[in-house]
């Protein structure tokens, strides 16, 4: 079934840029827009976004941005307030991964370098 034939979709474009960020700390924009099928500049808006409301930083390697996601934060919708991000990006990562390990697993709330 076409989805955006529909006109709505299970995710925001928030939710996939930041589960693309969890996935490739070290994504460029252009590389993160094309995977959530969206442009390069909503992109990085999304990114200022995610950063301005506290669910990820930027630092910068060399020519490069790592995005440090805050796992610890809540979603934002009054019906999940009670979940971190960590349960979100658990789900759609397969929760196999370190960095998504619950606090004093790899660092207090971040995704680890």
């Amino acid at each position: 079934m076409d989805q955006q034939a529909r006109g709505w979709d299970f995710l925001t474009n928030h939710a996939r840029v930041l589960l693309a960020a969890a996935r490739d700390p070290t994504a460029r924009i252009r590389d993160i827009g094309a995977a959530c099928h969206i442009t390069e500049r909503t992109a990085q808006s999304i990114v200022g976004d995610l950063e301005q409301a506290g669910y990820l930083s930027r630092e910068r390697e060399g020519r490069r941005t790592r995005y440090i996601l805050h796992l610890d934060g809540r979603l934002r919708h009054s019906t999940e307030a009670h979940l971190p991000v960590r349960a979100l990006l658990e789900l759609f990562t397969g929760g196999d991964r370190e960095d998504l390990a619950p606090e004093g697993g790899s660092g207090p709330g971040k995704h680890a370098p």
